[in-house]
């Protein structure tokens, strides 16, 4: 028996750390579905980011799932030297072309502020947002203000939350303990 069990011993090993990979996966991407990974609710979404949606023509109103590029981006892979990684794949692009390595730090830890000078384009299109959210406008936004606009995008992170409640060492280790005994079983591991 022992000649089998140290045979199999390293594609088991390789096996129960892509099965506990796609397990952490499955719980980011579950965390994205329920806007709350690792039971931590995201910020929602602003009147003012969901009426540019509406006037885009989406209707959702969850964080991250405008288009479920980053969602789907998330993936696990193997390393030539058998390290599995959980994440977004350096060359993932979104639909639009975005990078969304790029989109995901920003999700994962926000950004800005970043000051923007307003066009006269521009300053039309926030006019249409806040009609379109219900929002009376402040007085400079109606033409009070020297022409520049603060954006910030909060933070909504997807995957520390997961990491910090599903990735402890003592838990990863024990799942991978029972996962290396189930997967030894058929060569006689108890």
């Amino acid at each position: 028996m022992l000649p089998a069990l140290a045979k199999a011993f390293p594609g088991v090993l390789k096996k129960a750390a892509l099965q506990e990979a796609h397990f952490i996966r499955g719980k980011i991407v579950e965390g994205i579905a329920s806007q709350a990974p690792g039971g931590k609710p995201f910020k929602p979404l602003s009147p003012l980011t969901l009426a540019a949606r509406r006037l885009a023509g989406f209707r959702g109103t969850k964080a991250l799932i405008r288009t479920g590029d980053l969602r789907n981006s998330i993936v696990v892979v193997v390393g030539k030297d058998g390290s599995v990684a959980i994440g977004v794949s350096r060359n993932a692009k979104g639909e639009d072309g975005q990078d969304l390595v790029k989109v995901a730090e920003i999700m994962e830890f926000g950004a800005g502020p970043y000051v923007i000078q307003l066009t006269p384009k521009m300053v039309a299109w926030i006019a249409k947002l806040y009609e379109e959210a219900g929002i009376e406008r402040a007085p400079s936004a109606r033409g009070g203000g020297k022409g520049y606009i603060v954006v910030k995008i909060p933070a909504r992170p997807f995957m520390r939350p997961v990491f910090e409640k599903w990735g402890k060492p003592t838990d990863v280790r024990a799942r991978l303990q029972a996962r290396i005994a189930k997967l030894l079983k058929p060569y006689g591991g108890r």
